[in-house]
């Protein structure tokens, strides 16, 4: 199971950079030690804490009178040691 889909690049996503805080969009099924485990494993860094939060789809209306709901989503907020950073996260 992947459990890292992609980062978020978002204005306010990339305002936490200089806190050392990084938001990716990961799998529904991960839970806090699985996703530690993949950023420690994949960027050789030492995660101090993960956040995570459960994000519901909008639902759309498709042709003016149909209703669409988008998939729901998780996002976690994984916070590094002091002073390490991950490359490719622009500030």
């Amino acid at each position: 199971m992947q459990i890292l889909i992609s980062p978020v690049i978002t204005e306010k996503s990339l305002g936490k950079v200089a806190e050392g805080r990084y938001v990716f969009k990961v799998s529904v099924r991960a839970n806090k030690p699985s996703v530690a485990h993949a950023v420690e494993g994949l960027y050789k860094v030492d995660v101090v804490s993960v956040n995570i939060v459960n994000v519901k789809g909008k639902t759309k209306l498709v042709r003016g009178q149909f209703r669409s709901q988008k998939k729901d989503w998780k996002k976690a907020i994984i916070t590094l040691k002091k002073g390490q950073k991950i490359t490719g996260f622009d500030e």
